[in-house]
């Protein structure tokens, strides 16, 4: 049983790191304050739409596009962890934001910045893509599929997570998830610098 769910575990894990569905708690909150509870609930059915038709498409377009431009998978993954080594130590040093804050009531919030950079960003999409090569495309869709789930259950219940762990566990939680995001992209690069060299 736990042999059949192990390449669901596997890219899940990364992928929900890269999503940071918690650490995107107070910005979204920030993004809502003073809309009314129908026009939130738009703007996180819009956000997870946009974010989860991104990622799909990334996820099925992306490797034609790096076989036609001859990108290896071996090349990818090598810049792909680079990247994602980058983006994370970016939001681990003091005083870093994941972006700037744009006005609550810009009626494109959802689409921007919520769907994307912020629920799906370049971490998702080169984390996506690598999951699809090492598990296949079951296991990556469906890992996708439940993250983009947790991140509209954690969207939808914000206010009673903020009030359970506070701002500051949002931003411990957040930092932890860095950490791992770091950890996962020197792993790539392990793995695509093993691949070059066997080649």
């Amino acid at each position: 049983m736990l042999k059949i769910l192990e390449p669901y575990i596997l890219t899940f894990i990364p992928i929900f790191v890269a999503v940071d569905a918690i650490g995107n708690i107070p910005v979204f909150i920030s993004l809502v304050e003073g809309v009314s509870k129908k026009q939130r609930r738009k703007v996180i059915t819009e956000s997870v739409t946009t974010a989860t038709a991104l990622a799909i498409f990334f996820m099925l377009v992306g490797k034609l596009v790096l076989r036609f431009i001859g990108i290896t998978i071996a090349d990818f993954q090598i810049a792909g962890g680079a990247l994602l080594f980058i983006i994370s130590m970016r939001l681990l040093l003091p005083g870093s934001q994941k972006m700037a804050i744009t006005d609550g009531h810009d009626k494109d919030v959802g689409v921007f910045p919520l769907g994307t950079p912020l629920i799906t960003g370049p971490a998702v999409l080169a984390t996506t893509l690598i999951m699809l090569d090492s598990y296949g495309i079951g296991a990556t869709f469906v890992s996708l599929i439940l993250n983009m789930f947790v991140v509209w259950v954690t969207l939808a219940k914000a206010e009673l997570i903020i009030k359970f762990i506070g701002a500051s566990g949002t931003r411990a939680f957040s930092k932890i998830m860095y950490i791992f995001l770091a950890a996962i992209g020197v792993m790539m690069i392990r793995r695509g610098l093993e691949m070059f060299f066997v080649q």
